[in-house]
């Protein structure tokens, strides 16, 4: 499972959440929401695209025989937008023990399979499908790991992933140390040895590798995992298939604190963008899924509401930076287009750090609470400048900041600041925003290089776009809008039939 022993403890002896409907006010209209309340913990699990159709896993806690214990609840889509909940087939009384974290692969044979840590086994188990609907399983079996000599291999089982390196099983086990271990038949099992060859020297000392997913990625292999204080994070590097080992050369993270969160204390999360999850579509893309675990909270705990990220895809061309963009699909979602172009935003103070949020400039007012925005500004516009837009503006410098900061290289969006300097784009290239909006959550990527998630509760009614500059007046080239059709129908039926709802007795 992804997270510590010590949130397992809280989960355990904390009041069962009531599975009740979601509010109408939080009801999203196309990010993939658990439909019956809270759920806590959200973690998405066991990817797959089969015949046709994507399937995702998400973990729900709920009742059973008194006690509290977990499911993998199961959707199905045709485009990775419009879901729809399915019967629960990986829930404890089917398998005999709580279904925490891992990840879904395809054995030799092209069966669906799910290796995952299982509650209270002491053990990582495996579970295969006995169909590509994934509408049975056959009875999950753990991992028992032997020494190269036959001793039984001492390890931690915990948020496994297993991968195929030509005619070989690999497995790995999450924890702050990374066992790996190889099989020819996903039943015997020996330990190699340790999974990274080293850590990388922006990771700091107590960061575990949890969550794991490991994939080629370019001419690269990508691990792509969190750590449980600091959220998700990747390595990209190389495979020694001599060593058997994972070389990384780079890291670097997709959750960064926001102001708000505090640096220290218990609980400690501070995990916006958490416990990730992957897939290959059938025409070669990398998409990422990840629990937006603690969005909208500022104490220390975690939001039960569990709400996935959009899809992101993954990718990596030769000058070896990771791409991040929105799934394409959510292009197919676009209507009523409105298009602005050369906005001036006249200027408005000569100090870098003026003494009150700027008002700005009106530049949109937004029809409906789900849109794209595509925001172009020419390279000799933005080099150098403290600029940005405001969403939900209330004409006093109030709403959703999105902020270019030249003078620390970074992106700010709302009070959470990450890596991403203009100065560092490859000459001639302008600076694109597409920043996605559904009721109160907001997603933003720059340039397919950087990609963060906000949320701002007092959205409704206020539905202008205000832009700002300092220093200097700026010239937006092109200001692109959409509305975007809800794909909540699935939503609102799992809402109604409960269809996910697993045995509790």
């Amino acid at each position: 499972m992804k997270r510590t022993l010590t949130l397992l403890t809280v989960l355990l002896l904390a009041p069962l959440a009531a599975l009740h409907a979601a509010d109408e006010d939080l009801a999203l209209n196309f990010h993939l929401m658990h439909p019956g309340g809270d759920s806590l913990p959200g973690d998405p699990n066991a990817a797959f695209y089969l015949d046709g159709t994507y399937h995702l896993h998400y973990i729900l806690a709920h009742p059973w025989k008194e006690k509290k214990s977990f499911s993998f609840v199961h959707v199905t889509s045709p485009d990775m937008l419009h879901w729809t909940w399915q019967p629960t087939k990986l829930q404890p009384s089917f398998t005999g023990h709580g279904m925490f974290s891992g990840t879904g692969f395809l054995t030799k044979e092209g069966k669906p399979a799910a290796i995952y840590h299982g509650q209270g086994s002491g053990k990582n188990q495996i579970a295969v499908a006995t169909d590509s609907k994934l509408s049975a399983w056959e009875k999950p079996y753990p991992l028992d790991v032997k020494t190269a000599d036959g001793q039984d291999a001492r390890i931690r089982h915990w948020d496994p992933d297993c991968f195929l390196i030509g005619d070989t099983y690999y497995a790995i086990s999450g924890g702050d140390s990374q066992p790996l271990m190889k099989s020819k038949d996903l039943k015997t099992w020996t330990l190699v040895g340790d999974f990274i060859k080293h850590d990388m020297p922006d990771v700091a000392r107590g960061e575990d590798i949890s969550c794991a997913n490991f994939f080629p990625l370019g001419n690269k292999w990508m691990l792509l995992c969190i750590s449980h204080p600091l959220g998700c994070r990747y390595y990209i590097g190389d495979w020694d298939a001599k060593a058997e080992q994972f070389v990384p050369q780079t890291h670097g993270r997709m959750n960064w604190r926001r102001d708000e969160q505090s640096l220290f204390g218990r609980p400690p999360w501070r995990v916006d963008f958490f416990a990730p999850e992957s897939l290959l579509t059938p025409d070669g893309r990398r998409i990422m899924w990840a629990w937006l675990a603690t969005l909208g909270k500022s104490d220390g705990t975690m939001d039960g509401r569990t709400i996935q990220s959009l899809p992101r895809e993954l990718s990596l061309p030769a000058d070896g930076i990771l791409r991040i963009k929105p799934l394409r699909e959510l292009e197919t979602l676009r209507h009523a287009p409105v298009t602005l172009s050369d906005i001036t935003i006249s200027e408005l103070t000569k100090e870098v750090l003026p003494t009150a949020a700027p008002a700005g400039k009106k530049i949109a007012t937004l029809d409906g609470d789900a849109n794209e925005l595509r925001l172009t500004i020419p390279r000799d516009q933005a080099e150098r400048k403290l600029f940005g837009f405001t969403l939900f503006a209330d004409g006093k410098g109030g709403g959703l900041p999105i902020l270019f900061r030249p003078e620390n290289g970074t992106l700010r969006v709302g009070t959470t600041e990450a890596p991403f300097s203009i100065a560092d784009l490859p000459k001639g290239e302008d600076v694109e925003l597409r920043i996605f909006i559904d009721k109160y959550l907001v997603e933003v990527f720059a340039n397919d290089r950087q990609a963060m998630v906000a949320s701002h509760d007092a959205y409704s009614g206020k539905p202008d776009l205000n832009a700002f500059t300092v220093g200097a007046s700026t010239t937006i080239k092109k200001l692109e809008i959409w509305k975007l059709q809800p794909t909540n129908q699935g939503f609102r039926e799992a809402q109604k039939n409960h269809v996910w709802e697993p045995n509790t007795k």
